[in-house]
């Protein structure tokens, strides 16, 4: 077999391993851009957020559990302050998410004293760590130790909880918002609020992914979430655009994102191991979701295409 194909096989888990915990991201983006049918693009900044808080209180000396805690609630303290643009200022979604997006980089270089931090995962005991999925391929750990497994996990836990919420009262007030605002409003439900929830809850989710991923590369950088939004609308696209006829189910369809960020993630591995130029990934993704996201429309353009010939057809 190829060499240089058995390094590709050897850089898969690493791959697989970021397209979880970007997973969890993309799931967060799925929340507004799916269910609320909002733009959200406070997304690149709580990202950020979410792994400055998280290594900062590692730093610190707090238990890493405690600082994905607090990186979920500053993630969601974001979303908050998106919501107050959107809807008691009347400001348009994406440019209240443009308008918090902005202002969390001067936040997040101020929960960080600098551009960068960085944390030794020999001094520190984290969730995750590239280093234990090297160790766990190498048998040095046990396979849980694995990110593959504990994000895993993690992925399966959130679906978990978002399924059960989304089937409560207060979760398809949120649903119906987004699905007919109009309506949900004539049925008496506070869409105000329920926007506001369904911000908080998505970048919450979006910064908790944020501190993991710091975790997972030992750092957190101003620059982490640049791009974010990008790489979580192509999670859902993908994610949509393959599995969307197997998966009709809420959490089946949550899983389906997760996924789709996984073959993202593998899709780039394999192009970089093709030696494309790096500087390209960005345009690369920028097609990718272009082009996943004509795919519905142009199935539809064909059936409609299809029925008329068919119809023709018949009355001739």
């Amino acid at each position: 077999m190829d060499l240089s194909f058995l390094n590709l096989l050897g850089q898969l888990p690493g791959a697989v391993s970021q397209g979880l915990i970007w997973g969890i991201m993309a799931v967060g983006v799925y929340l507004t851009y799916k269910i609320l049918d909002m733009a959200d693009l406070t997304v690149d900044g709580s990202f950020c957020t979410g792994g400055a808080v998280c290594v900062i209180l590692i730093l610190k000396g707090q238990n890493v559990l405690v600082a994905l805690l607090f990186a979920f609630l500053a993630g969601m303290l974001a979303g908050f302050v998106t919501g107050v643009f959107h809807i008691s200022f009347g400001i348009s979604p994406i440019l209240a998410g443009i308008l918090t997006q902005i202002g969390l980089w001067s936040v997040n270089l101020a929960i960080m004293g600098r551009a960068n931090q960085a944390i030794n995962v020999n001094n520190y005991r984290l969730l995750v760590s590239l280093r234990y999925l090297q160790e766990a391929i190498k048998g040095d750990k046990p396979f849980y130790w694995s990110p593959i497994i504990v994000v895993g996990l993690i992925n399966i836990v959130i679906i978990a909880a978002l399924y059960w919420f989304f089937g409560t009262e207060m979760g398809c007030g949120i649903r119906a918002t987004g699905n007919n605002l109009n309506m949900a409003r004539a049925q008496g439900i506070n869409t105000d609020f329920n926007k506001m929830l369904g911000l908080m809850l998505s970048n919450g989710l979006v910064a908790f992914s944020g501190g993991i991923l710091a975790q997972y590369q030992s750092f957190a950088d101003i620059n982490m979430g640049r791009g974010a939004i990008v790489i979580g609308l192509a999670a859902v696209i993908i994610g949509e655009v393959i599995f969307g006829k197997i998966f009709k189910n809420f959490a089946l369809r949550l899983l389906g994102v997760v996924l789709g960020a996984v073959v993202y993630y593998v899709v780039i591995q394999t192009v970089l191991w093709l030696k494309l130029d790096p500087n390209y990934l960005k345009l690369l993704t920028a097609v990718v979701v272009a082009v996943f996201l004509a795919v519905p429309h142009w199935k539809e353009k064909i059936a409609n295409k299809r029925q008329i010939r068919k119809g023709d057809a018949e009355n001739a």
